[in-house]
């Protein structure tokens, strides 16, 4: 029997907010509801708990002091301050953007069974599905996928993916590649201490893309999750991937919008 939408989001709530989204946080600090995270490289990340009508203090009264939290921070040269549609944020949204914060596109929180992506189609012909982990191709892989998502590409992303990787905490990285080049790529995320795992950033080159490359990505990740004991996945997929995930019997529970501050250099 399928899984309700509506259980698929308390278990999104229940299980991957707060903790389980920091897994390689330097330091934490609380601020009320909020949860400030340092983590390596100079990036701040700002996060919460499900937010309902009776929380204490709102969401938009505490962000000035949380972005304050991270200016007092020079080595800090951007936050993410990472909100979500289903929660009670009045006037949020108005208050990050008049403190400098910029909205990027929204994604689609899904969640579904892991078991429903693995595809009974071949890769497609021609193309290898594998796992990379050495410093050359992390580095090749973090380029490309700036070029499939059409920005620039920043040294520091792949200096995260490269300590990340030497730790073997988990986290898989996985790129598909025809006569060598690579075309597609995407992170298998487990999240400790529950049964899901995150698939991100996954992203094909334009040219590539409606040939089954994004799936055989999915694919190869899942069975690799499965293999781990990994029951349900969960992702904040672009308009480009939610159509896929959604015939592999994911189901879109809300939505997630980053704002990001950049310091003034």
């Amino acid at each position: 029997m399928p899984v309700p939408s509506e259980e698929f989001l308390a278990l999104y709530d229940a299980q991957l907010r707060t903790d389980a989204e920091t897994p390689s946080a330097l330091s934490v600090t609380m601020l009320g509801e909020l949860r400030l995270v340092t983590f390596a490289h100079g990036r701040g990340f700002i996060t919460y708990p499900h937010i309902t009508h009776n929380a204490p203090q709102s969401l938009a009264d505490l962000a000035p002091a949380a972005l304050d939290h991270f200016i007092k921070q020079p080595e800090i040269r951007t936050v993410e301050f990472k909100t979500r549609g289903h929660d009670h944020a009045p006037g949020l949204a108005q208050r990050l953007e008049e403190l400098g914060f910029s909205a990027e596109p929204t994604e689609s929180v899904m969640i579904g069974l892991m078991q429903s992506l693995i595809s009974d189609q071949p890769t497609p012909e021609g193309v290898e599905v594998r796992q990379v982990t050495t410093p050359v191709e992390i580095e090749k892989m973090c380029r490309m996928v700036a070029q499939a998502f059409g920005e620039p590409y920043d040294p520091a992303t792949t200096d995260a993916l490269v300590a990340r990787s030497a730790r073997n905490d988990g986290m898989e990285l996985w790129v598909a590649t025809i006569s060598g080049h690579m075309v597609g790529a995407g992170r298998l995320e487990p999240v400790v201490g529950t049964e899901f795992a995150g698939l991100w950033g996954g992203g094909v080159l334009p040219e590539y893309r409606g040939r089954g490359i994004y799936r055989a990505l999915t694919d190869a990740r899942a069975r690799s999750a499965l293999s781990h004991g990994l029951r349900y996945v969960h992702s904040d997929s672009t308009e480009y991937s939610r159509p896929i995930l959604e015939s592999q019997g994911l189901l879109k529970v809300s939505t997630t919008t980053p704002y990001v501050w950049n310091r003034e250099v």
